[in-house]
């Protein structure tokens, strides 16, 4: 369900805690980020979704990408909280 959520929002714009922009596209089991050379997999997504899960859980907020611990959280937060996964 959450992979399916993201591709529907592929090409949206973005904006990391720094305030640029960016946009991604889901090619497979992959996340392209417009601002990274590397992609971000489907199971990083899934890692950053149940620590965000968790976090908020323990802590009542995610307080910013660190917390969830893994590589691409500087995307992933921002996408996570435009789509009501976390609250700011």
């Amino acid at each position: 369900m959450l992979w399916q959520t993201l591709t529907a929002f592929q090409g949206q714009p973005f904006y990391t805690v720094k305030n640029l922009e960016f946009v991604y596209e889901i090619r497979g089991n992959e996340m392209f980020v417009t601002r990274k050379d590397k992609s971000i997999t489907r199971a990083s997504v899934s890692l950053a979704f149940w620590k965000a899960l968790e976090v908020q859980e323990l802590e009542g907020r995610v307080k910013g990408p660190k917390k969830l611990n893994c590589f691409g959280a500087s995307y992933l937060y921002p996408i996570f909280l435009s789509l009501g996964i976390m609250e700011k």
